[in-house]
Order: structure tokens, then sequence, then C-alpha cells
């Protein structure tokens, strides 16, 4: 269900410069410094809550902006934005708008790790974020810069050493008060900008830092560790002036999958997707970026980069001699401009235009904007609280690339869950925590709070444990009904299409159930589907499903009477299917790590070399804590859901290997007892 096409941006400008004539000395239940993607989300849910939420971003006009890859989605990144928008969230439902090249990455593998993808119409993206914000009730939005946070004495009540109240501008107006706070102030927190040999203070081109006052109450005031991350982008590239006959076409999935599940279709019709190329850097590359090794002063700090999306000068250094992939992407349906992924680069311009023009299809390319490197302030995430409130501090809550994390999807999801939260606590309400066995919103927020970063953090499928039950596809099973009833941040439109799913799901899965055949009459009804020949036992629908040739379509044509009505899940009841046994198991695992909380763990434990999959980290920990039951395994820092499971398993097995040995011992004695007294008696019956 595609929204209407979002208002004009002038007349979005005009109502919010109305709105905020009307501001001085207002009350606020939650305050969201900064516009990016976690503050938009973080304002958004505040006010789906009910809290009467304030949104103050530097430029009304930025709101939504798309500071660097103008994408979406990607492996894990997607299953985010699935999420956020299970939870109401606002970036899948634009990216549904304004997406104009769909593609799911990781299909080879298994649905567990698809990565639904899409490139971006930049303005189309804007415009959208902006409309929603405007429509949505309680939510007003504020152009201007925050000098300072106003703190008090806390509530002596709760813990924290101090209490955040609200916030004053650099303008010197009157403190604007609020129960709630949330900091989203991406790269601009006392943010640098770095290009060759020259630096600039900023957070993105063309804007300003946060006020240097903000950084100092977070460090100074309420003693806060912070620490410094750098990241970077690219130079856009004039579309006409790069020859795309050399680089190798991608086209857009046929079908495009959409991000959000209200919606049935995109608005960019297949037809319509615009391609990306591919293309690869040449030593040429390479020599450039030694020569002006000199000349470039981002690439010789010390603060920490991404390490999965590194600049062409840092991916040159650490793997010479290697050529890298380049993408071609386009920005927009009416740009110019082509987004160069792979080539985030820091060097003065004049180099930038050398370095890509030796790839062939840039050979003649022209610069519209150079790259640039960007350094700022980040907050380290470990004082942080589960519902992403500052431990030390009341009503205080951050979220996004503060947290010292990095992409638009970490950054949402987290803006999400601190706008949750920021509203209970406005509210008198207890937070909530989403746990990593039920999203990868959990994931992240767990990985954050309990491990801290060194780097810019990432997503990835492979940091979910539970990975095979945290789908895309199921995300609105697994959160929206939990939106609805015990965070109140989902629509009712939204958590009646939820039921109205999850009930159809589980009847057709009931269905397939109960339809039971032998493999005989299988082969006969289905042919297609290659069933040994050697089996023959009774096989129910769902396990049939469970073969790579069968599909719910095929069952469906062969019982239209009680099948054919639920062919709109036919793929969503194929991967249930698929799944089942993956999940039943892990959902087992779950449960006895639940029941064996309470497991004593052996103090003689060898964890160094113990024989089970632990990282060395896990392994450190816990011979340097040494944990005595398992529950208290899992609350360590650093002990994943993975290796508690593991854990279970080696005490367990051991265990049993002990039993099994004591059991047998008595019979052993026995049997030497017996032994001897034949013995003895042999010798007795000898002559003397």
């Amino acid at each position: 269900m595609l929204k209407k096409k979002p208002p004009v941006l002038r007349h979005f400008l005009s109502l919010v410069s109305r709105r905020a004539n009307h501001l001085a000395r207002q009350q606020y239940d939650v305050i969201v410094v900064g516009g990016g993607h976690a503050g938009t989300e973080a304002a958004a849910a505040a006010a789906r809550v009910g809290a009467e939420t304030l949104l103050v971003t530097q430029k009304i006009n930025t709101i939504g902006a798309l500071s660097c890859n103008p994408s979406l989605g990607g492996v894990g990144k997607g299953q985010l934005v699935r999420e956020v928008d299970a939870l109401d969230g606002l970036c899948g439902q634009a990216g549904d708008w304004a997406g104009i090249h769909f593609s799911i990455l990781n299909r080879r593998k298994g649905p567990a790790v698809w990565g639904p993808r899409a490139q971006l119409d930049r303005q189309r993206y804007r415009e959208f974020i902006q409309s929603e914000l405007l429509s949505t009730p309680r939510l007003t939005v504020l152009e201007g810069s925050v000098e300072e946070l106003l703190v008090t004495e806390p509530d002596t009540a709760e813990p924290g050493h101090h209490r955040v109240t609200g916030i004053r501008l650099v303008n010197g107006s009157h403190p604007i008060s609020a129960s709630s706070v949330i900091l989203t102030t991406g790269t601009f927190l006392s943010g640098s900008l770095f290009m060759g040999q020259t630096t600039s203070p900023g957070g993105r081109i063309g804007d300003a830092p946060s006020s240097a006052g903000l950084s100092h109450t977070l460090r100074e005031r309420l003693g806060l560790r912070t620490g410094r991350l750098r990241t970077g982008t690219p130079p856009r590239i004039v579309k006409d002036s790069v020859d795309l006959s050399l680089a190798q076409i991608h086209p857009a999935d046929s079908h495009p999958t959409p991000f959000s599940f209200l919606n049935k279709h995109t608005r960019c019709k297949p037809e319509e997707q615009l391609p990306c190329y591919l293309t690869s850097t040449t030593p040429g590359v390479e020599r450039v970026v030694r020569e002006s090794l000199h000349l470039n002063h981002h690439i010789h700090e010390d603060t920490k980069g991404p390490r999965y999306c590194p600049s062409i000068e840092s991916r040159v250094l650490r793997f010479p001699g290697r050529s890298h992939q380049v993408w071609l992407e386009p920005e927009g349906v009416t740009s110019d401009l082509l987004y160069p992924q792979g080539l985030s680069m820091t060097m003065p311009p004049d180099l930038q235009l050398r370095l890509i023009r030796e790839i062939p299809a840039l050979h003649r390319a022209e610069i519209y904007t150079p790259g640039y490197g960007v350094q700022y302030d980040f907050v380290c995430p470990t004082q942080l609280s589960p519902a992403l409130q500052v431990k030390s501090t009341q009503g205080l809550f951050l979220a996004g690339q503060i947290n010292g994390t990095t992409g638009y999807e970490e950054a949402a999801a987290q803006g999400l869950w601190a706008g949750v939260n920021a509203a209970r606590c406005a509210f008198d309400l207890p937070p909530l925590a989403l746990s990593r066995t039920e999203s990868y919103i959990g994931v992240l927020v767990d990985d954050l709070v309990s491990r801290g970063v060194t780097e810019p953090y990432r997503m990835f499928t492979s940091r979910a444990e539970f990975r095979t039950s945290l789908r895309p596809d199921n995300a609105d099973l697994r959160l929206t009904l939990k939106g609805f009833e015990e965070v109140g941040c989902v629509s009712p439109l939204r958590y009646q299409e939820a039921v109205r799913v999850r009930d159809s799901l589980q009847d057709a899965l009931s269905a397939l159930q109960t339809l039971t055949l032998s493999t005989h009459k299988w082969r006969q009804k289905l042919p297609d589907v290659c069933i040994s020949e050697n089996k023959n036992t009774t096989v129910s629908g769902v396990e049939l499903l469970q073969y790579n040739d069968a599909s719910f379509e095929m069952l469906a044509s062969a019982f239209p009477e009680s099948l054919s009505s639920y062919l709109e899940f036919s793929q969503r009841l194929k991967i249930e299917a698929v799944y089942k046994p993956h999940c039943d198991m892990q959902r087992k695992e779950i449960e006895r790590i639940q029941k064996e909380e309470n497991m004593s763990l052996p103090q003689d434990i060898d964890y160094l070399s113990l024989p089970v999959s632990l990282s060395q980290e896990v392994r450190e920990i816990l011979d340097r804590v040494r944990p005595s039951t398992l529950g208290a395994a899992t609350r360590l820092q650093g002990i994943t859901p993975a290796a508690v499971v593991n854990l279970l398993r080696y005490v367990r097995n051991t265990e049993q290997k002990e039993r099994r040995t004591h059991r047998n011992q008595p019979h052993r004695k026995e049997e030497r007892e017996e032994r001897e007294e034949e013995l003895c008696a042999r010798k007795a019956s000898l002559p003397q």
C-alpha cells in the first residue's frame, strides 16, 4: 500500500517555520537532537508512543538526507530495515517510495541470510521522510543548533549521578525543557573534514559541526568516556563523462521486493529500474595512492575507520597488488551523477581526478564533488543500558553514530528503539529491551552495550547466533505484534495486517501438517518432485515442502480445496517449512539455556584448551572470571549466546560420560573380584 506523493519541499518548509514560531518556553516529553536516520526514526517513534516530541536539526532541508551512498539495505542491514518497518518505522516505506534499483543479495544462500537492498533516488527519499515527519501527530520540527544540555541533580529514587532536563540553543534563546533528550548527532559531534592536507570543522560538506559546548557537556559535565572515529565518502562523478560500455552492467531484479510489509509493490515499476555497473581498479590507481600519501593527512591518522567500507587508500595499503571492485551506482532518476562505491578517498581533488581516470571506464570522467574524510567524537556505548539510556544520566539517550556504529540502517534501528524508551521514560514506564533471540535490533544493541566498539560497527548476519529464526521474511511476526501490544509504537492498521498474516500462515501450516500421504502416493501426485524410490514412509505437506524442487504452488494445484486460499503466502510457507527443523532446534537450545541457568560450571575447566568452538576472546574472559554457573557466564560482557550453548553442550556431555564411567565401575569391580577368586581356586587345586 504505497502512500500518495509527499507534498513539495517548499510547502513543508513553510509549515515547519510556522511551527518554530511557537516554541518559546514550551515543555516537551521528548527532544531529539539531529535530523539524520537515527533522529528521524527516534522522533517518529516517540511521537507514535504518544509523547509530545520536538526534533531539533541544523537545517530542515537536510532532514532525511543520504549523506553517503544513496542506498538502503544489504546483507544484515536489510534485516534491520525490515525490523524497523515491522515496528512501524519510516525507512522501509521510504525505500519503497524512492527505490530505483531493487535486488536481493546473497540469493544463492538460504533465505535466512538474504539481503534486501535498493539503490535510491536521493531527492525522493528526503522528501518522503520530511513529509512523514510533518504529518506525524505530536511531532514538532525546529531548525537550530544545540549549545548545551540542561543538567540538574538526579532523582534520588532512580540510579544515576545527573539528570538532563532539556536543551539550550546556540542563539541563547529560552531553554527548552523535556523529560527525555535523545542525541543523534551522527558525524557532527566535534566533526572535522579532511581533504588532502586541508582540515575544516564540519560533519558533512556544506554543514557546520555541532556546538563545542555539547561535546564539553558530555565529557566534562557528565563524565562520559568518548573516543574518535573516522569515515569517508567518494567523489561524485558526472554520468555523461563515463564510458559505461567499458563496465559490466548489472540490472535490477525483474520483480522488485519491497522493504515494507505493508507494500505489495514498489513505486518504481520493474521496467523503469536503473542498472548499476561494475568495474575495477588498475595498477595505475595503486601508483597514484602511493605517490600521494605525503599529501593525505587523513590516512595517516590513528583514528579507526570502517573495516568493511574502507577508503581506496586503506585498501591499497592493506592489500597491495590487488584489483578492487568499483560499483558505479545511479543517484536518482533525473540525477546526472554516479556514485563510485569503493572509491572513498581523501587525497587532494586534483589527485582524485588523476586516480579515477586510471580506471578504463572513467578515463575521461569529470568530478562534480570531490571525496573527503570525516572524523568525529563518539561516546563509548558500554556506558548505555539496553534501552540506549546513559546509565549515569537520567533522561539522556543516545542513538546512531554517536554510539560508534556506521550505516543508515544501524542508525535507524537505534533511533527507533531510543525513541520508544525515551517516551516510556517520560511517562515513568519501565524501559524495554529486545533480546538477541528475537531480533537483529536486539543483537545490535546488545553488541554495543555489552562489548563496546573499537572501530565503526556494521551489522552482518554472522553476528546473530539465531539467524535462522531472525529472517527478513518473518520480522512482522516477530516484532509487529509486540510493537502494538507491549511497546505501543505500531498503528492499528499494521497490527491488523500482521494478525491476518499470522493467522493465515498458522492455518496454512496446520493444513499442510494434516495433509499426509505415503511417499508412493506423493510421487504419483507430484511427479516433478524428486522423492527417493527407496523411501517408503508417510510424509506431511510441511515435510514435502522441505524438498528443494517442491513448491507450495505445486501442492495447492494438487489440493486446491484446502490450500489454494493461501497462495499469496507461497514463498513464506516454503521458507517456514524449510527452516522449521532448524528453528525448532534453536528454540530448544534457548529453552535449555534458560532452564540450565543454575547449572554449576566446574572450577577446574581449562577454558584456553577446551575442545569446543569458542573464540579466543571468549576463552580469555571465561578463564579470567571463571563463572560459577552457566547463568553467571551468560551475563559476562563479551560472552555470546552461541558460546553459552557450546559451553552447555560440553559440560552436559562431560557429565554424561562421567556418569557412564561411574555406572560401569561396579561391574568392573565385580569382574575383577570374580577373576581373583577363580585364580585363587586354581592355585588351591594345584598339587603342593
